[in-house]
């Protein structure tokens, strides 16, 4: 029976036009840095390149090995830049610096991803694969909502959220912006595509009050 992680994984859920507060569990990814625009960049290609290969490696040997198959998750990225201002008004994607990363469940151990890993580099499937890793990502309380239609124009949304929703709610951002691609955008409209965009929190006062 194939488990899809989304649906036991309740924070892969969020609706569009409202902003909430989730708490998200500690789950284990594989992850490629890099910087610059992603419709330009040939370090992002690359790295589209060699995570996929590794994730469906890694699910076969799930399955083949621990009779527990599963769904390969959407793609997802981490975003960030010394200027905020790049994500929300200027859109500046030249200076965005990113974590692209595709989650695998936590029975998947280090030696399975270092066998796949070996794997897909020796059939040359791989332009990135000495930056591959997979680490665990612990965000905890973060603001989510769910974007419909092309990415750039998730700007006003991803404002919103900064200065309105999350002081609203006695909240501080932390960590970095992230984002869900519930969509394939080589398949899907731009005005249909679905982005979970999550922001981690944590309560205003909470930094200053714990180092008195």
């Amino acid at each position: 029976m194939k488990v899809d992680l989304k649906k036991q994984i309740g924070t892969y859920n969020a609706s569009h036009g409202r902003f909430c507060v989730v708490t998200v569990p500690a789950l284990q990814f594989l992850m490629i840095d890099g910087h610059g625009d992603p419709n330009t960049s040939q370090c992002y290609r690359d790295a589209l390149a060699t995570i996929y290969p590794v994730a469906y490696k890694m699910k076969f040997f799930s399955k083949q090995e621990l009779g527990r198959d599963y769904t390969v998750m959407p793609l997802e990225a981490l975003w960030w830049a010394e200027d905020m201002d790049t994500f929300t008004s200027a859109r500046d994607k030249s200076r965005w610096d990113w974590t692209l990363m595709n989650m695998v469940p936590g029975w998947m151990t280090q030696d399975h991803f270092e066998d796949a890993r070996k794997i897909v580099a020796q059939k040359g499937h791989g332009p990135a694969i000495d930056a591959l890793r997979l680490e665990t990502l612990d965000e905890g309380l973060s603001a989510q909502t769910l974007h419909i239609g092309p990415y750039d124009d998730e700007g006003p949304v991803l404002a919103e959220m900064h200065n309105s929703f999350i002081p609203g709610e006695s909240l501080t951002m932390s960590g970095k912006h992230h984002e869900i691609y519930l969509s394939d955008a080589r398949r899907t409209a731009p005005e249909k595509l679905r982005t979970i965009l999550r922001q981690p929190v944590i309560v205003a006062g909470s930094v200053a009050a714990s180092l008195q």
